[in-house]
């Protein structure tokens, strides 16, 4: 395997959804970004280190690329990507669910390059007041590059970094974001909802709700259908809320 890239001077984003474009306002006062996505192409961006759009052979020459598309195009992405990686450059994508993108990332990826899973435990909603004490899971998957972006993200976006495996990553996600977004759609289709007469306990509901009303769908898909864990946890869930009928 070739030598990592020591120094990562540029960053290429494949996609510019929501959470493309608060990762690019983040990180482009430290590196250049090139940004493609043909459905919202971003516009040139001369601030901080710049940020130019480009198509997938751009993205794909910089040292570091994200794979900031849904959990379904990633495929996709990476054949797009794969024919421009540079050897040593650094793959990481930033899904809600890690073992199935591992597994294409190790699958298709060029051996040479080398390959990190991450998955930022916050969006647009939650982040709305900076990254400062967010976390951020990280999961080696291939090469030596995860101690060097854990450094950059505790150090300067000053992010609570968690180092994990794909599988112990989906088994706790599976509870922790599939009960949230399930709990969560639930309430929005019982609204109109109390707004006065609420307590304290209520209202940490409702915030909670709002944190992720407004994620894309194919998130909430990611999280309920691509996680290999999340089955079990909702028919436990339904389960015992089915059990609780029992006593009412």
């Amino acid at each position: 395997m070739s030598s990592p890239i020591r120094t990562v001077s540029s960053i290429g984003i494949m996609g510019f959804g929501a959470f493309g474009r608060l990762m690019a306002r983040h990180l482009q006062p430290h590196f250049a970004l090139q940004v493609c996505d043909p459905a919202q192409p971003p516009e040139p961006d001369p601030s901080g280190k710049g940020l130019r759009p480009a198509d997938a052979a751009g993205v794909a020459a910089c040292d570091l690329v994200v794979l900031a598309v849904p959990v379904p195009a990633i495929p996709a992405a990476i054949a797009a990507l794969r024919p421009h990686l540079k050897a040593g450059a650094v793959v990481l994508d930033v899904g809600s669910v890690k073992i199935g993108p591992a597994r294409a990332m190790q699958e298709s990826l060029p051996a040479d390059v080398e390959i990190v899973g991450t998955h930022p435990l916050f969006g647009p909603q939650s982040a709305r007041g900076g990254l400062a004490g967010l976390k951020i899971a990280l999961g080696p998957i291939r090469g030596r590059s995860t101690p060097r972006i854990a450094a950059f993200l505790r150090h300067v976006l000053k992010l609570r970094v968690v180092v994990t495996t794909a599988d112990a990553h989906d088994r706790e996600v599976a509870m922790v974001q599939g009960l949230t977004h399930l709990i969560a759609k639930i309430l929005v289709r019982m609204e109109p909802l109390p707004r006065t007469m609420t307590t304290a306990s209520f209202d940490l509901l409702m915030q909670a709700t709002e944190m992720v009303r407004y994620d894309a769908p194919n998130v909430f898909m990611a999280i309920e259908r691509a996680n290999p864990h999340a089955k079990a946890v909702r028919d436990r869930f339904f389960a015992l809320a089915g059990d609780m009928r029992l006593f009412l």
